[in-house]
Order: C-alpha cells, then sequence, then structure tokens
C-alpha cells in the first residue's frame, strides 16, 4: 500500500495489457510514500543548495576575473592617453620639423640666389678689368697712375677687390652648403620623426585593441555574473519552494505516522463483527495482485491482512471497498491499474487464496496498518520485498 501517485493513466494501463498479453505476472510498480517522498524532496533540497552554492562560488570567481580585468582595463586606458598624448607631440614636433624645412628651404633659395648675384656680378668686375677696355679696365687703372707710388696703390686696390669677390663669394657657398646641411639634417629628423609617429601609430592601435578586447571580456563576465545572479535567484526560488513543500509532506509524514499509532491503539473490531459483501473476495484478490502479484504467498497474505486490518481498526472505513477505494492510500487504485485488473480478474489463484486467509481473519504482520518497499530508517516486519508497519 502506498499513497496515490499520478501516472498517466495510458502508460499503466499500456503496461498492464502488456503483461496480460504475454500471459505473466510482473512486480508491481509501487507509488511513492509519504515518507519516501519527504526523503526524495530533502534530497532534492539539498541538491538545490549545492547548485546555488556551486552557482554562487562561480558567481564570485567570475566577480574575481571581472574585478582583474577592470583594472588591466584601468592601466589600458592610462597608457592608451600616454601613447595619444606621445603622438599627438610627435605630430606637433612633425609639423614644426616641416615648417623648418620650409623655412630652410627658402633660406636655401635665397642663399643660392645671394651667390649666384655674387658669382654673377664678380664675373663682370673681372669682364670689365680684365677683358674689357675703358676706364675701370684693369690696365687703365694701373696706367692712370701719376706715380710708382700710385701704380702700386691702385694694384693694391685691384688686388682687394679680388679678395673681397673672393671672400664673399666662399662665404656665400659656405653658407649654402650650410643650409644645405641643415636642410638634410632637418629631413632625416622628419623622417625620424615620421617613423616615431608610425611606431607611436602601431603601438596606439595595439592598445585600442587590448582596450576594445578588455572592455568585451569584461561585458563578458559581467553578463555570466548576471546570469548566475539570475540563476541563484531562481534557485532560491526553488528551495523556498521545496522547502514549503517539505513542510507539508513532513506534516502528512506526521499525521500519517500519528494514524498508524493511533491506529494500533484505537478500538479494535474482531473479524466475526465483519460483514463481507458481494465482491468484497474478488476486488481483495485483485488489490493483492496489485500490490504483491510478484511476491511470495506471505507477501500476498500480509497485504491482505493490511487491507483487513484497517477494516477492523476504527481509525479507517469499516468496509473492504471503504478501504480500498479511501482517497490516496493505494496507488493502484489511482493509477487506473486496480480497475484493469478488476475488469480482466487478474488476480491468481493464490492471491484468492490469500484473501480468504486474511477474511477469516489470519494474520502474519500483527495489526499493522501500511506497508512499502524497504528504507532506511524504517522498522517493520520484512516479508518479501516489502515492510510492514
Amino acid at each position: 500500500m502506498k499513497a496515490a501517485y499520478k501516472r498517466p493513466v495510458a502508460v499503466v494501463l499500456a503496461a498492464a495489457l502488456a503483461v496480460l498479453s504475454a500471459g505473466s505476472v510482473s512486480r508491481p510498480v509501487y507509488a511513492e510514500t509519504t515518507l519516501e517522498r519527504l526523503q526524495k524532496a530533502k534530497a532534492e533540497k539539498e541538491k538545490t543548495e549545492d547548485a546555488k552554492e556551486d552557482t554562487e562560488d562561480r558567481k564570485q570567481s567570475l566577480q574575481i576575473t571581472k574585478n582583474s580585468l577592470l583594472g588591466q582595463l584601468s592601466t589600458l586606458n592610462d597608457d592608451l592617453a600616454d601613447v595619444s598624448t606621445k603622438l599627438e607631440q610627435i605630430e606637433t614636433d612633425i609639423a614644426a620639423k616641416e615648417q623648418e624645412i620650409a623655412q630652410t628651404e627658402t633660406e636655401l633659395e635665397e642663399a643660392v640666389r645671394i651667390q649666384d648675384e655674387q658669382y654673377a656680378n664678380m664675373k663682370i668686375r673681372i669682364k670689365a678689368m680684365y677683358e674689357q677696355g675703358g676706364n675701370d679696365s684693369y690696365l687703365n687703372i694701373l696706367f692712370s697712375a701719376t706715380n710708382f707710388s700710385d701704380f702700386l696703390n691702385k694694384s693694391d686696390y685691384i688686388d682687394r677687390i679680388n679678395q673681397y669677390d673672393q671672400k664673399m663669394l666662399k662665404q656665400f657657398t659656405q653658407t649654402r652648403e650650410h643650409v644645405e646641411e641643415t636642410k638634410v639634417r632637418l629631413e632625416e629628423e622628419l623622417v625620424s620623426l615620421n617613423e616615431l609617429k608610425e611606431e607611436a601609430e602601431a603601438e596606439k592601435g595595439k592598445v585600442a585593441g587590448l582596450v576594445n578586447q578588455t572592455s568585451a571580456n569584461v561585458a563578458q563576465y559581467s553578463n555570466q555574473i548576471a546570469d548566475a545572479e539570475a540563476t541563484i535567484d531562481a534557485l532560491e526560488s526553488m528551495i523556498s519552494e521545496q522547502e514549503q513543500d517539505i513542510a507539508a509532506l513532513q506534516k502528512k509524514y506526521e499525521e500519517e505516522l500519528a494514524k498508524s499509532r493511533l491506529a494500533a491503539k484505537s478500538k479494535w473490531r474482531d473479524i466475526s463483527e465483519v460483514a463481507f459483501e458481494e465482491g468484497d473476495r474478488k476486488l481483495m484478490a485483485n488489490i493483492i495482485y496489485c500490490e504483491a502479484g510478484g511476491e511470495p504467498y506471505a507477501g500476498q497474505v500480509a497485504v491482505g491482512a493490511v487491507v483487513i486490518n484497517r477494516v477492523l481498526s476504527s481509525v479507517y472505513p469499516n468496509t473492504v471497498v471503504g478501504v480500498v477505494y479511501q482517497k490516496k492510500q493505494f496507488s493502484p487504485v489511482a493509477s487506473g491499474r486496480l480497475a484493469l485488473a478488476l475488469a480482466n480478474d487478474s488476480a491468481t489463484a493464490s492471491c484468492y487464496q490469500a484473501a480468504d486467509e486474511a477474511m477469516s481473519g489470519a494474520t502474519n504482520v500483527g495489526q499493522c496498518v501500511y506497508f512499502r518497499t524497504p528504507i532506511p530508517g524504517l522498522e517493520g516486519i520484512r516479508i518479501g520485498g516489502h515492510i510492514f508497519y
């Protein structure tokens, strides 16, 4: 006997038909008792609590990783700001260097112009003094001397003019060379600055990529943490519901225990006081078949004795029909298996014999009014695959 356990009727009927068509008796399928359901509910609650604890540990681990990533992200953002500042400074230096180069090119053009102009003037003077005649010619100047001293003075004058031209040409040439060297140096510095710019841009791109990746990782961990929190909330809700179920089952189990103890202490009728109705024997045989068809004969008698003990106890209905069909007591009733067995009168000869023996008042389980498959902690009379209590 067990408390009602909901099963799809079609499945139960199909199983029963398969048994009947095979011509053999299989071991009955038992519904869970309140105690078994209570223990199962506690075990499920413990699993849920373990799952919640695991999820909380996972959340904590995710949070630690996220915090570490946030620290990395802060450092990377600082690095990105530094390299951006560095790049801006390099770009400023490049602009200044390009301006210097432009200025140097202007100076170079001016130096070339002055040098060319000085060279042209010197050529004109040389040509005028040495190649052309006239008052400014070298010979005219010398021959215009009035005396030797004047001749020497004029010769020295001509020499000084030549030296001046040479000096200025050399000076302008040096100026031009200096400007050209400056331009080359500035251009080399510009190349170096552009190389630094490329390196800085590459570094900025690398750091920006790391920032984006780290930000994505932070977002991913944030989502995982949110999922973990949602899971924890769901598990907490589940635990709350399980606690309510456990409380209800605990109350029901205690009521069943109290009822069992009350039955043992209640007023008991003698078997001779029971007036069996037509059909009670068939009902007894088939409930024995459904609950203990695969058990040894002693187990079948014991199941029948439990039914009769309830009939005899003032705690339960005083008829076989009332006891068997009492709500949530015998699982074959709720599953439809008993109805199918009655329709086909599936009870075996040994089940009918056990019913006759029980209905005569014989009992091998004393005044027990419950039975089930054995579970740890449940004491009673063990017969076959059942324990009676």
